[in-house]
């Protein structure tokens, strides 16, 4: 076995934060290209903490399962192998998940702090894209000084009203019975679609720029009128100026606002998830990602670069979780042995990631079964 960071579940775990990220679209590549170098740039922080310690790396590899190609650099043999579902970065000598193996080169015997670096350069790789990222898109937005506002949906809830209507996310909103878009809230829209149960609701809509009109019915669900969908104002770019200095810390700034929101959402999510709160539509797998960025990737680069730069801070605050055969997990090991002042028994932590692994394993399974069960609808 080799170190497998948390990107071998890198294409499912980091989409249970996607949260406000629901683009549809049929496209492959774009999607494809941005997982590809997330995780490219996770192990890559690995790689460069190793070899920062001195440490050889035997393999690094986008990939798992049989070499298809790929060049070799020093000692280290670099791949591209038939499975897409990750990578991992092999140590010569040592595998932190094979606690018992040889240690030629002394990867136990570095300081902690060490050690601990080594285990999160995956996690700063990814937050320092992420930040890279926002500041591009913060720079771009600083320079606009024209917008139109569109309301366009964001979600459509599996098996709901509007999903069953004909409604499809990225579908731009004109209007909805009387109400006229822009000029009206959402709170506003909300309240005239519960007032209408079971009653057609005549929406005028937008979608891959032609025309189009459909009725939907609200279900009536605890006395109320429901139809599924949730929407979202949408500021297009109509006019820019030339870049100015002063715009990279503009830039920065929305970066860490950006960041620190995200976070919050990420956590939040979370926070659902594990008390059995969360919708399994909030859930996306690999499938789900390539369909969500397709549609990013068609609507831009702006948009494309920030789904791009969520992602890459989901995976960072994923992998960071205190969960065995994780990076968080390895580091919580280390700093639990560091506090009581004597190792775990190599028969417990073999254990301990073993679990972790099917745990993770199995997390990945769910999520694609979800993908699959989303297609056919």
């Amino acid at each position: 076995m080799s170190f497998r960071s948390a990107a071998v579940f890198s294409s499912s775990a980091c989409a249970l934060a996607l949260v406000q990220l629901h683009w549809p679209g049929v496209g492959f590549w774009g999607p494809v290209l941005m997982l590809g170098g997330l995780i490219f740039l996770h192990e890559l922080g690995h790689f460069l903490a190793a070899k920062r310690m001195g440490m050889p790396v035997e393999v690094f590899s986008l990939g798992f399962g049989p070499r298809l190609m790929g060049f070799r650099w020093k000692e280290t043999d670099v791949r591209l192998a038939a499975l897409p579902l990750g990578g991992y970065v092999k140590l010569a000598g040592f595998n932190p998940e094979e606690p018992g193996a040889e240690d030629p080169y002394g990867f136990l015997k570095q300081p902690v702090w060490r050690r601990m670096l080594f285990y999160s350069g995956g996690i700063l790789s990814n937050l320092a894209t992420t930040l890279v990222l926002f500041t591009l898109v913060g720079i771009s937005q600083a320079r606009v000084t024209k917008v139109q506002e569109t309301w366009t949906v964001v979600e459509v809830a599996a098996g709901s009203a509007a999903a069953q209507g004909g409604l499809k996310a990225g579908d731009e909103i004109q209007s909805i019975g009387p109400l006229a878009f822009p000029g009206t809230t959402w709170e506003d829209t909300v309240a005239y679609i519960q007032a209408h149960p079971g009653q057609p609701i005549p929406f005028r809509l937008v979608r891959d720029g032609k025309p189009l009109a459909m009725d939907l019915t609200p279900r009536l669900e605890g006395g109320k009128g429901r139809l599924g969908f949730s929407q979202f104002p949408v500021p297009i770019p109509l006019e820019r100026r030339a870049f100015r200095p002063g715009d990279v810390l503009e830039g920065a700034r929305y970066a860490g606002i950006t960041t620190w929101r995200l976070t919050g959402q990420v956590f939040a999510f979370l926070k659902r998830l594990v008390s059995f709160q969360a919708r399994s539509g909030e859930v996306a797998g690999p499938i789900g990602i390539i369909r969500q960025g397709s549609q990013a990737a068609k609507s831009g680069w702006e948009t494309f670069l920030f789904m791009c730069g969520a992602i890459s801070l989901q995976l960072a605050i994923l992998n960071a979780l205190p969960i065995p055969a994780l990076d968080g997990g390895h580091m919580a090991l280390l700093a639990f042995e560091r506090v009581r002042g004597k190792d775990l028994s190599l028969d417990l932590k073999e254990k301990i990631l073993t679990g972790g692994f099917l745990l993770l394993a199995s997390l990945m399974a769910l999520v694609i079964f979800l993908d699959l069960m989303k297609l056919r609808k």
